[in-house]
């Protein structure tokens, strides 16, 4: 027989465990700092709710009236501004728009079509005659000066390049040729002796005194170096460890004691304040949202059995009916005599625009005349009259 009740669904979870074992200073520390949060927060979380509440409310009556403002506004300003530029500015501008082309365009054009255009071909024809004159004449001086340059300049300068100048410059550079052929040989000689001179007075002596001389010396300069370099490095070991363990002894010894023995239990300690301290704003906080729930609660209550009931009653009793019987018998007839005005007003603007139209009409035909017919296109088709039917005929002998 099962005597352990067997519980439906899921088995639990165990509550989680904190990573950190609560000890007789957390349990001491908790409770009066919860008491002293709770009486700070209180206060400040009732503020910050009675502000949300305002700001609320605010937004909630603010937007209405900015969207009547915004209404207010397009009447007043935007909808007269909208009907002075349709019905006033607009078509003022394109009747000046029409007047300045009949009085500027039109006389422009004509006076560039029929004035300027045929002076300026007048003008370039009369340009390329002269252009062409010009060019015959320069073309029969060009071929004159140079017949007269070839018989006069280039047949002399050939002649005494071939007679005269290549002569001369192959005996030259015969005599050049000898010459230098002798320089070679005397220059090689030269450096033939000089050579000898250089190799035993200069080069054998340096050989024997890097051999005999430099390389001992250097030898010697590097022991002595390598052993200054080895004293030296056992000096510096020896000062390092003395400096270490003076170092460790008087300096990391105290300070590794002060931060384990000392340090490491304060912060711990501290620690355990903070996180019961921001446990207990936490919990403080929570608890002030309820109260702050519960007393916005009964100021709501008060505030719906004081005000809000007795004003939808006057509304729904007294305000209703006033109303219904104030939009009845003045502002339904109010905006049966706007829509009356707008209507004759807006047939006035059309009788007004169709009588513009027609002066303008008028007063073009009179300026120019009358427009032409179109021109009917030729189908070369036969008229109505000598088309053939049925009762009819269009030969010689049947033609009535």
């Amino acid at each position: 027989m099962d005597l352990e009740k067997r519980t439906s669904g899921p088995p639990q979870e165990p509550p989680p465990r904190r990573s950190d074992p609560e000890g007789c200073l957390a349990a001491a520390i908790r409770v009066p700092v919860r008491i002293v949060v709770l009486v700070l927060v209180v206060p400040v979380r009732m503020a910050w709710d009675l502000l949300v509440v305002a700001g609320r409310l605010l937004r909630t009556v603010l937007r209405p009236l900015g969207r009547a403002l915004a209404w207010l506004g397009r009447v007043l300003f935007v909808w007269p501004l909208v009907a002075v530029w349709r019905y006033a500015v607009v078509p003022l501008g394109k009747g000046l728009a029409v007047l300045g082309h009949v009085l500027l365009v039109v006389p422009a054009v004509w006076f560039h079509t029929w004035v300027l255009t045929p002076a300026g071909r007048a003008i370039v024809w009369c340009a390329a005659g002269v252009g062409a004159g010009l060019v015959a004449v320069g073309r029969g001086l060009y071929a004159v000066l140079a017949l007269l340059g070839r018989y006069l300049v280039v047949v002399p300068a050939v002649w005494f390049h071939t007679w005269v100048l290549t002569p001369a410059g192959r005996a030259i550079v015969w005599c050049a040729a000898g010459v230098g052929a002798g320089l070679v040989a005397v220059g090689r000689g030269l450096y033939a002796v000089l050579a000898l001179l250089g190799r035993y007075l200069v080069v054998v002596p340096a050989v024997w005194f890097h051999t005999w001389v430099l390389v001992p010396l250097g030898h010697a300069l590097v022991w002595c170096g390598k052993g200054f370099a080895r004293g030296l490095g056992l000096a510096v070991t020896g000062i390092g460890a003395v400096l270490y363990w003076t170092v460790r002894i008087l300096l990391v010894l105290p300070a590794l004691a002060l931060w384990r023995w000392v340090l490491t239990p304060v912060g711990r300690v501290l620690a355990v304040i903070g996180r019961e301290v921001l446990d207990a704003l936490g919990h403080g906080w929570r608890i002030a949202g309820h109260v702050s729930r519960a007393f916005g609660r009964f100021l709501g209550t008060l505030w719906r059995w004081a005000v809000a009931e007795p004003a939808r009653w006057a509304y729904r009793t007294v305000l209703t009916p006033v109303g219904h019987a104030l939009r009845d018998s003045v502002l339904r007839p109010l905006a049966e005599a706007g829509r009356a005005a707008g209507r004759i007003g807006r047939q006035a603007l059309a009788a007004a625009r169709l009588t513009v139209r027609e002066t303008r009409a008028d007063l073009r035909r009179a300026l120019f005349g009358p427009p032409p017919a179109a021109r009917r296109p030729d189908r070369r088709e036969p008229s109505v009259a000598e088309a053939r039917t049925l009762g009819s005929s269009t030969t010689a002998l049947t033609k009535d």
